[in-house]
């Protein structure tokens, strides 16, 4: 109804630059990169993209910070969530930690234990229009 036009993140999208952590596998230790990243199995550790997506599907856990521009969390993140263009939260998302976002899309039976920050473009503090500056 609202946005279906609007393409939503994909892994095909970052053919040839997609990382997998696959079910049963673990990663300790911070992993930056350019591209896409799916989170099957478990990382201890910070997952940072410039440019990209994060996805962490059913079964996922990611125990530190994820920041990328658009991140899917199906899964587990025990951290902060910081996602410059869009997050997806799926109904099996479970997050501790505070997520910061552009903007989101949340499912029913998605959890978190955290606090929710807007991330605006060129943020400043509220002025008041000019012309009731001078009236009195």
């Amino acid at each position: 109804m609202w946005n279906k036009d609007k393409a939503k993140p994909d892994l095909q999208r970052f053919s040839g630059k997609t990382s997998l952590i696959a079910a049963g596998a673990e990663l300790v230790g911070d992993m930056r990169f350019q591209g896409a990243v799916q989170v099957d199995g478990r990382v201890t550790g910070n997952l940072l993209a410039t440019e990209g997506l994060v996805r962490v599907s059913v079964g996922g856990l990611v125990e530190g910070e994820v920041r990328a521009p658009h991140i899917v969390i199906d899964g587990e993140v025990n951290g902060d969530v910081f996602a410059a263009g869009h997050l997806e939260l799926g109904a099996r998302a479970r997050v501790r930690g505070n997520l910061h976002y552009g903007l989101m899309e949340m499912a029913m039976g998605a959890q978190i234990e955290g606090r929710l920050f807007h991330l605006k473009d060129g943020e400043r503090p509220l002025e008041l229009p000019a012309n009731l500056d001078t009236e009195q």
